[in-house]
């Protein structure tokens, strides 16, 4: 079969570290999921293949412009979002959510939804007083909702934010842990926490905290309240029971919105008790301006052991 030749030079010798990853990680990548020959000769890529195999990698490379042009990292989910894109003609859309940047931390890294179904929570966030987020670990649902939130709050969109997550004990009872009822329960908020330090400065929170503008709490305590012009998330729901699913969505107040997420696989609550998240997610799917959103393990942001991880535990639980 004769052999086609792309090349494709690239702007800077950043640019070309970019694009092949740590250990040329990212052309093994691409050449695994295209089938073509990838070398990088300094700041010049040589595709070969068979014509097909090249086109596609070609269009891939291309696709991933908006990274190795200004030197940014690529990761593994790139590659595979920018090929789906490729696949099914959506690189306008890659584009655009490429180019859309969420937020920047604390580090001045910037934050981008970087697979389609992120791209669509996003938008359902955006666009609905109520949204559900439903997948596995290390997707970003809590994360992504965090970003929106502070963005939120920062721009004067709402007066409070509100982090929320039920205190289910895995292993400890609050019992025999050191402290008041304050310290007893930090553990089970610090990941909020975590998700509220990658964005303002840790001097400012409890400033803001003890002004009532930022409230991180357990489920427990929400109970009797309206919760007027906020945003409000609620973590972990898959470890509320269907009557504190129920009490919670009743607490949306006027001019607010809630972002509920959780993973309906890894529930701690006792095996005879019904997850309040995976009952809502049977009531509530056809009622209008609520809206159900799905990560999957495509859409795993952390260390990549971690979909292997998921995939793994998946892969146990349907034998």
């Amino acid at each position: 079969m004769i052999e086609a030749f792309k090349t494709v030079q690239l702007p800077s010798t950043n640019s070309a570290i970019a694009l092949a990853g740590d250990r040329e990680e990212n052309l093994k990548v691409l050449a695994k999921s295209t089938g073509a020959t990838i070398v990088l000769r300094g700041q010049e890529l040589i595709i070969s293949g068979t014509q097909q195999q090249v086109d596609r990698c070609y269009e891939l490379v291309r696709s991933l412009k908006p990274f190795w042009k200004d030197g940014k990292r690529i990761t593994k989910v790139d590659i595979r979002t920018a090929a789906y894109a490729v696949d099914t003609g959506r690189t306008d859309e890659m584009q655009a959510m490429q180019e859309e940047v969420l937020a920047r931390n604390r580090r001045g890294e910037e934050i981008r939804a970087k697979t389609f179904p992120q791209w669509q929570y996003i938008q359902a966030v955006r666009t609905n007083d109520l949204t559900f987020c439903i997948g596995p670990a290390g997707t970003g649902k809590t994360y992504l909702a965090a970003v929106l939130a502070v963005q939120a709050l920062l721009s004067d969109q709402y007066e409070r934010l509100i982090l929320t997550r039920p205190a289910v004990e895995a292993g400890e009872k609050l019992g025999f842990l050191p402290g008041d009822l304050q310290q007893k329960i930090d553990p089970f908020l610090r990941p909020l926490y975590d998700a509220l330090y990658e964005f303002i400065d840790a001097e400012k929170i409890p400033s803001l905290m003890e002004r009532g503008v930022i409230e991180v709490a357990p489920l427990a305590y929400m109970r009797g309240r309206t919760l007027n012009n906020s945003f409000v998330i609620v973590d972990e729901a898959q470890n509320t029971t269907p009557a504190q699913m129920k009490m919670v969505l009743t607490r949306l107040g006027f001019r607010s919105r809630m972002v509920v997420t959780g993973d309906i696989t890894q529930t701690d609550l006792p095996g005879h008790q019904q997850s309040g998240l995976a009952v809502a997610q049977k009531i509530l799917q056809s009622v209008e301006g609520i809206s159900f959103c799905y990560l999957s393990k495509t859409d795993v942001i952390r260390h990549p052991l971690v979909e292997r991880i998921v995939s793994a535990y998946e892969q146990h639980e349907a034998k």
